[in-house]
This record gives structure tokens, sequence and C-alpha cells, in this order.
């Protein structure tokens, strides 16, 4: 499972989750008066829906794609960072590129 950003929609479930899974742990110990809970709950479950409706439609909605550049006539030029010449940067990045189980393999024979 890859790590990702944490959401608020996601964390703010957990926390009701949570929340609830304490209320009832609670409710097993002691016994508490309250006036019906279900229109509450009923309630807060319509409200998170309908919440979760508009996000829904709002992330359908695209920003227009802006129109592609044209390409210049001018030729163009590499850059390369720092003061390397261009041999020493292109090593680095094959370096960089070079699978590390090949270079491993390489640097250490299997005798």
């Amino acid at each position: 499972m890859r790590p990702h950003r944490m959401d608020g929609v996601s964390l703010t479930f957990g926390l009701i989750f949570l929340a609830v899974a304490f209320w009832w742990a609670v409710s097993q110990v002691l016994t508490v008066n309250l006036p019906p809970m279900g229109w509450i709950v009923a309630g807060g479950l319509i409200f998170f829906g309908v919440v979760g409706l508009l996000g829904a439609i709002r992330s359908g909605r695209r920003e227009p794609q802006p129109e592609p550049v044209a390409a210049t006539a001018a030729p163009a030029t590499v850059e390369v960072p720092g003061d390397l010449p261009p041999e020493m940067h292109a090593s680095i990045v094959r370096e960089l590129l070079d699978d590390p189980a090949r270079k491993f393999e390489r640097e250490h024979p299997a005798g």
C-alpha cells in the first residue's frame, strides 16, 4: 500500500468513526439518558452525504486546458546546471538512472 497525502474528508470520517466507537465503549460502561440519538445521527449522515455529493459534483468540473503554444524557430539550447562539463553531467545522470541491483551485482560478483 502506497502512502498518500492526507485529505480532510478521510480525516473527518476517521474522527467520526473513532467518536462513534468511543461513544459505544462508554455506553457499555455508563448509562446515559439522552433524547433519541437516531435523529441526530440520521441528520449527520444526510449532511455528510450532501457534502460528499457536492464535492463529487464540483471535482467533476475541469478547468479549460490552455491552447498549445506553437514552437519557435529558434534552436533549443541545453543548459547544464552549475559549472560541470556536459560529459560529467551525462555521467551523473547515467549513474542515477542505473538499476541499483545491476550496479550491486557488478561491484560484488557472486563467487
